[in-house]
């Protein structure tokens, strides 16, 4: 068992912009070294790495760059944004386990200022997307425009619903001067009167594009109480792909509703003292709006069918049932492959986020919704 076992350190990030000057590798080593910093660890006591297979600086180059020691455990998690929360939980395992003492996972992107992958459908054909990419589903939004309209019709969800998603979302970076939407409101004129980008989902139901990197640092509990901040707890992880999975949409499940989640949330419940019930603030993955209802009824806080009522009287927001996402997320503050929740997740309870829940002492953070995914419970 994890529990308690590992503590996040240090967390460091670059701004976040539609368009940086610098490369990915030069990012990415900014955020490791500013994490580091944060905890108060030399680059050289750095054995351990972890971050995506889509990230582009290798670990080679990473550990050259900061000047890390000899490195005993390195790790990539796949999926895209599935695998941010598993990059903390293979170097909680690494740790705990004994195979490092010092772990640092980090991403790096530069996707505000990149070319979009779906200018090549060419490269888009192995399996499973040859049977979806020929028929216009080319993007995500597309993929999961078609779970959400199927949730729409068989639980009565609104566009009002997903709406009360991206408000939450931007409230919380209008708070936060880091947030790519800081000062900037939403209003639901304007979210109703916004242009499709693939109907039901307008351009507010879409995460940001994003150039920008964010790392962590891992260490033993025993080392945490000595290091420069207060220690952040790994209490839980869990990775989830279920039987049947196929991609976004899960043509091919007897259920195309119960996603990833519910197999990551039934680990991480198992191997949890907590529940649901115990979650001051949750960080939820949020490349699209109807992946928030969809995970509040697989992590639990809610039944099925239940996701898009809970959203309603303000539940979502800053002094609601459960405050998501209080940076603002990947919809409002940047889109990084979901790092910037965990870093969320860590400054929460720490006290020291800009939409500050009183008392936070619990957190769950979780990775992308339709892929398979990831997720955290952190405690302090």
């Amino acid at each position: 068992m994890l529990k308690d076992r590992t503590a996040i350190v240090g967390i460091g990030r670059t701004r976040f912009a539609k368009n940086l000057d610098e490369p990915e590798k030069t990012l990415a080593c900014r955020a490791v070294l500013a994490a580091l910093d944060d905890a108060g660890i030399d680059p050289a006591e750095v054995d351990a790495l972890a971050s995506y297979t889509m990230e582009e600086t290798d670990e080679v180059e990473l550990a050259k760059s900061i000047g890390a020691g000899d490195i005993t455990f390195f790790s990539r998690t796949g999926f895209g944004g599935g695998g941010s929360c598993a990059t903390v939980a293979h170097l909680a395992m690494a740790v705990a386990t004994g195979q490092a003492s010092v772990g640092v996972a980090w991403r790096s992107r530069k996707r505000g200022s990149g070319v979009r992958p779906w200018t090549n459908t060419s490269v888009q054909l192995p399996t499973p997307a040859q049977w979806t990419r020929p028929f216009g589903l080319l993007r995500p939004v597309d993929e999961i425009a078609v779970l959400a309209r199927r949730y729409m019709h068989e639980y009565g969800a609104t566009r009002d619903h997903l709406f009360n998603v991206a408000l939450a979302c931007r409230n919380r970076a209008n708070q936060n001067p880091e947030a790519v939407m800081y000062e900037r409101p939403l209003t639901r004129e304007m979210y109703m009167d916004a242009r499709w980008i693939s109907e039901p989902l307008c351009l507010y139901d879409n995460c940001l594009e994003t150039d920008g990197a964010l790392a962590c640092v891992v260490v033993g509990a025993e080392r945490a109480r000595d290091c420069r901040r207060k220690p952040v707890y790994v209490h839980a992880a869990a990775q989830g792909l279920p039987a049947q999975h196929h991609g976004m949409v899960n043509y091919w499940n007897d259920d195309p509703l119960t996603g990833p989640a519910w197999t990551a949330a039934r680990q991480l419940w198992k191997t949890a003292d907590l529940g649901p019930q115990d979650v001051d603030t949750a960080q939820i993955y949020d490349a699209f709006t109807p992946l928030i209802p969809l995970s509040l009824e697989g992590y639990g806080f809610c039944g099925r069918g239940e996701g898009a009522a809970f959203t309603e009287g303000g539940a979502l927001e800053l002094g609601g049932r459960l405050p998501i996402n209080t940076a603002g997320g990947g919809l409002s503050e940047g889109y990084v492959h979901g790092f910037n929740l965990i870093d969320e997740g860590v400054r929460q309870l720490r006290g020291s986020s800009t939409s500050q829940v009183p008392d936070a002492a619990t957190c769950l953070v979780t990775a992308g919704e339709g892929v398979p995914t990831s997720a955290l419970l952190l405690r302090n």
